[in-house]
């Protein structure tokens, strides 16, 4: 990828609020300065997967979408935590972008959503996925370049890996998380998009 394209995976933006001073503060406080991106982008991935509360495992409120509100709040539903963990990221001048899979929300088929985690370009490995949801009984996400360790998989037909590194939410993600106030509204509605087989 060029200069060009690259530089999108850096930007400051509505979402992914970097130049906030909360975000900045934080940052400042993991002492990640000076050290290389691997270790950098470890620690931002752990510290956003151990100390912001999945909005559902925890049943709180309020919704989060902008990073700086993931963090004032210190919870957020897993496409939240991923603008945060981006955020922390392109702050350190690491390029990094939003992934989602399409999953069965109970494990046996319908409904599907949409879940959210990050892809980050580490200079050793290129791009690399990590998934800040959160871990818990079932859900085991780690940092281990270049092996990829996700909260989830997709086992149904009906799931699916998407292969795109978007360097800003997807509007559907952006539109339900906007729309509803209440972490169990969220729920009810989570984003979908249907997967056309071939």
């Amino acid at each position: 990828m060029d200069l060009k394209m690259m530089k999108q995976y850096l930007k400051c933006s509505k979402y992914i609020d970097y130049s906030d001073s909360e975000v900045l503060r934080l940052l400042e406080s993991l002492e990640l300065s000076g050290l290389e991106d691997e270790y950098v982008a470890k620690k931002c991935f752990e510290w956003v997967r151990d100390n912001i509360k999945h909005s559902a495992d925890y049943k709180m409120n309020p919704v989060t979408c902008k990073a700086s509100d993931v963090l004032r709040h210190r919870t957020g539903y897993c496409f939240a935590k991923s603008h945060l963990l981006v955020a922390l990221l392109r702050a350190s001048e690491i390029p990094a972008g939003l992934c989602y899979q399409r999953l069965s929300l109970a494990g046996g088929g319908a409904p599907f959503c949409l879940h959210g985690f990050v892809a980050v370009h580490l200079n050793k490995y290129g791009w690399y996925r990590i998934d800040p949801r959160g871990n818990k009984a079932g859900v085991d996400a780690q940092f281990n370049p270049p092996i990829e360790q996700l909260a989830f998989t997709t086992l149904l037909k009906e799931e699916a890996d998407l292969p795109e590194i978007w360097p800003e939410p997807h509007p559907l993600v952006v539109q339900v998380l906007e729309k509803y106030n209440t972490y169990d509204a969220v729920y009810e509605n989570l984003p979908d998009i249907e997967i056309i087989s071939s």
